[in-house]
């Protein structure tokens, strides 16, 4: 199959690119710098960017299946307005080549929600790419537990640098993560499923926590859980608002990622469980993987997916 990647030098498309490799996929790679790409050799390396069509029609129209992993946090200007157009011109362009099928990677999030404007801009980018002719599946999950993960490397700043914490309600906010070996594992097994094509799916780990008992547990496995103290009158704005000051991520991606942790993000949609049966990694395992910087073993994730059926010998 041949299959085109976007977002492939960010921290899920970098290490699904090799599972898909390792698989025997055509491989057609997008990114912004070609030169700056260390991904597989086997990978074909196209630059351009999603927001100029020309850089990248003519490798997406042998396509079978796009993956879209494009995110705009951090850039200047507003993300959801660049997120918003990013996805416009790359609906149009599958579009105008015939493309069959997107998978797209989205955020957990209750529909009657009012969501965070991160979790908005990935709904509407849902939106925009249905709007198309091409098939979109969805994949929405809450925060990736996985070394280079931007959530991941927030909390774990969090937890390192204050081992007391003054926080609002949001530290209660129930949550499920996933372990971006699952992540990957989900992208490259709805490849196979025919029924989750034009459909929208939940992923998560095994367990619900709380963002507090996430934090206490990468504490944890760090070497000593943090006192968290929950004051009302502290909103989730006013605490983006110093979240910088703390941790090596970027701001203009923390302050987002801070704002949106008063949303409740768990799986109430539970079909892809018996669609693509893999044996979900337990938080614990998770953290601690990320914690110790291991990456995605593609041979792990081949592996999984056989033992669940979906792919054959």
């Amino acid at each position: 199959m041949q299959v085109f990647v976007t977002g492939a030098t960010g921290f899920i498309g970098s290490q699904l690119v090799p599972v898909l490799v390792a698989l025997d996929h055509e491989v057609h790679v997008l990114t912004r710098d070609a030169s700056r790409y260390d991904g597989p050799a086997a990978a074909t390396v196209h630059e351009g960017d999603v927001l100029k069509p020309d850089s990248y029609r003519e490798a997406l129209a042998g396509a079978d299946a796009a993956y879209y992993l494009v995110h705009s946090m951090g850039g200047a200007g507003s993300f959801t307005d660049v997120d918003e157009r990013a996805a416009r011109a790359f609906a149009d362009v599958a579009t105008e080549v015939g493309l069959p099928r997107i998978v797209y990677l989205g955020g957990l999030g209750g529909d009657e929600e009012e969501l965070s404007e991160h979790l908005a801009s990935r709904r509407s980018v849902e939106r925009t790419l249905a709007d198309g002719s091409a098939e979109l599946t969805v994949l929405r999950a809450a925060v990736v537990l996985g070394a280079g993960g931007l959530s991941f490397e927030l909390i774990r700043d969090l937890v390192k640098r204050l081992p007391v914490m003054v926080t609002p309600r949001w530290v209660e906010t129930p949550c499920q993560p996933i372990a971006v070996t699952d992540v990957v594992a989900y992208l490259v097994g709805v490849l196979y499923v025919d029924a989750t094509v034009g459909n929208t799916f939940e992923i998560g780990a095994p367990e619900v926590v709380s963002y507090r008992v996430l934090m206490e547990q990468v504490g944890a496995k760090l070497g000593g859980a943090p006192r968290i103290i929950s004051v009302p009158l502290l909103t989730p704005w006013l605490s983006s608002q110093w979240v910088g000051l703390v941790s090596d991520v970027p701001a203009s991606v923390a302050k987002p990622l801070i704002r949106g942790l008063s949303t409740p993000v768990v799986v109430n949609d539970i079909r892809i469980r018996s669609l693509v049966p893999i044996e979900p990694t337990p938080i614990g395992t998770a953290i601690e993987r990320a914690v110790e910087g291991e990456g995605v073993n593609p041979d792990d994730v081949i592996g999984s997916l056989r033992a669940a059926g979906v792919l054959r010998e």
